[in-house]
């Protein structure tokens, strides 16, 4: 009797050793199953990598978005008593200006590159002004809080006159069209600086502070290590806001003021002569413009900001 049961406890050993095994070899399996990266293999190579279907969704979101928009224009653009031209329209009575944006026949007669340009080297003049001084009004404001009772009702009061309405008066004043053009962009784009870098001073942790105190930091030193490092977030979003104002700003400012190259009066001549697609083609130019001008500003803040504080 012992020897049956002998004989039956080694082939039951061997069904265990079995289970296990095979329980093994299936959680194995799964495992490297789940490690395995999971690719489409119906999509070409290139695509299988994530980053570059990223890349191409970023790309043709957006396009497709355009498309349908531009599709909607032209369908309500061909429906009866419709005033303004549909894309087809616009691209073919504009197509000389697209192909030759760099024609220049002298005085306002010039192509929309050189209006284009005209406009943003006063974009830049006048910005750069309202830069320099945004920034050193705003610390001066921020580290003083007598000066900053004192002038904040009137720069709130102030940031709040839109650009057109200071036109007048900065002709009355300059007598001249450039100078005047440079007046509005500069007292319309000072204020987000301003402000903002005021803001970013104010918000400095007083340990910072402390700690200038208890190592006796010379005024320049304080200056570039503490606190200008801690408010330059501040002060670039002040910056990035106050570039896209400064563009509003030309273009309002050269609608009013004649004889003038710049895009802006481009946009009123072809308005006075009744060229509503030249309008409209320009008005694609200002948008394309002032979104370049959002992005370098946007590539130069991550550029000189720390990693932890950039944006996208």
């Amino acid at each position: 009797m012992s020897m049956i049961m002998t004989s039956w406890t080694v082939p039951s050993s061997g069904f265990a050793i079995a289970i296990h095994s095979s329980a093994t070899l299936r959680r194995k399996t799964v495992t490297i199953a789940q490690r395995r990266p999971t690719t489409n293999s119906s999509l070409p190579g290139f695509l299988q990598n994530p980053k570059v279907r990223e890349r191409l969704d970023d790309i043709l979101t957006p396009l497709g978005a355009a498309l349908i928009l531009l599709a909607v224009w032209q369908l309500f653009s061909s429906l009866p008593g419709a005033n303004l031209p549909g894309p087809i329209k616009v691209v073919q009575e504009t197509w000389i200006l697209i192909l030759y944006p760099f024609y220049d026949k002298g005085g306002t007669d010039k192509g929309l590159f050189w209006q284009v340009w005209a406009s943003l080297q006063r974009v830049a003049i006048g910005y750069s002004l309202a830069a320099v001084v945004g920034i050193g009004l705003g610390i001066l404001v921020g580290l003083n809080k007598r000066i900053s009772k004192g002038l904040d009702p009137i720069f709130q009061i102030l940031r709040t006159v839109p650009p057109l309405a200071w036109v007048p008066i900065a002709l009355a004043a300059l007598q001249q069209n450039q100078p005047a053009a440079l007046f509005v962009i500069f007292i319309t784009a000072i204020w987000p600086i301003l402000i903002n870098t005021a803001v970013g001073v104010k918000q400095i942790p007083q340990d910072y502070n402390n700690v200038a105190q208890v190592l006796r930091l010379p005024r320049s030193e304080y200056f570039f290590k503490i606190l200008f490092p801690a408010a330059l977030p501040y002060i670039f979003t002040g910056l990035r806001i106050a570039i896209g104002l400064a563009w509003l700003a030309i273009i309002a400012a050269e609608i009013v003021m004649s004889g003038i190259v710049g895009i802006g009066f481009f946009i009123w001549n072809a308005y006075q002569n009744g060229f509503v697609s030249e309008i409209i083609l320009s008005l694609f130019y200002i948008g394309l413009v002032g979104w370049l001008l959002d992005k370098l500003m946007v590539y130069v803040q991550n550029l000189i900001l720390p990693q932890s504080q950039r944006q996208g």
